[in-house]
């Protein structure tokens, strides 16, 4: 997914959904994820240029609206 993504802001969006689709698997990592990053500091790591537009980015959204 991440190949196909590229980077490209212009589909961002849609890299969202996805990857939001395909944390669905992994219900329980994310709950101690959640919980780990309630109670204190969680640091996420990406290898891209691309501050804004990662799978980091992608995932701290998704905590934060857990």
């Amino acid at each position: 997914m991440r190949r196909w993504f590229g980077h490209d802001p212009a589909k961002w969006e849609e890299f969202l959904q996805r990857y939001r689709a395909e944390l669905g698997d992994k219900k329980e990592l994310l709950s101690r994820l959640q919980r780990e990053a309630n109670d204190g500091t969680v640091t996420l790591l990406y290898a891209a240029k691309d501050e804004e537009h990662n799978n980091a980015v992608a995932l701290k959204r998704y905590i934060e609206e857990g």
